[in-house]
């Protein structure tokens, strides 16, 4: 995948992106929903194991065209049936709320629809607020809450919130 929007190019990972995409997943902060803050070496496997070396890859480098740093990753696979992906973003937490997370799904969803022909595209999340904005924000539906299904991040039982945006929605 290779896509361009005004302030973004969403690419395909390289090793070479090991360091910025550490500075996102070792962030504590970044980090509070989703799992652990990684370390070098957790970061450098995943990036090579989930990102580089899987086909198609699991996710995309969110690269911004100013400076050409990665500042997000967007995981974009398929699910079970190859019209239904699911998407998730994680951004750098010095590039929160300037629109870089919404700018780049945007691009990917149509990019989704538009050129892979997807049927449907979910998301998923813990975090009631930021996250699920965003995907209202994406023009997703909440499709359902899945109570007190994780506790990966804080080790306390949370809430899964899903979404999702179907072709004739857009």
């Amino acid at each position: 995948m290779y896509l361009e929007t005004g302030r973004i190019i969403i690419r395909n990972f390289t090793s070479n992106d090991l360091n910025d995409l550490y500075d996102i997943f070792s962030d504590t902060e970044t980090m509070r929903f989703i799992e652990p803050p990684y370390s070098m070496d957790r970061t450098r496997s995943f990036l090579e194991a989930f990102c580089i070396h899987r086909d198609p890859p699991g996710a995309y480098a969110a690269v911004e065209c100013s400076s050409g740093k990665v500042i997000g990753y967007i995981l974009f696979k398929p699910l079970d049936d190859p019209e239904i992906y699911e998407m998730g973003w994680i951004f750098n937490r010095a590039y929160w709320g300037k629109g870089y997370a919404f700018e780049s799904c945007s691009a990917v969803i149509k990019y989704g629809f538009n050129t892979l022909n997807l049927h449907k595209i979910c998301a998923e999340t813990v975090d009631p607020i930021k996250s699920l904005n965003l995907m209202k924000k994406l023009g997703m539906k909440l499709e359902g809450i899945i109570r007190q299904q994780s506790k990966q991040a804080v080790n306390t039982w949370q809430d899964i919130y899903w979404a999702g945006i179907i072709r004739t929605d857009i």
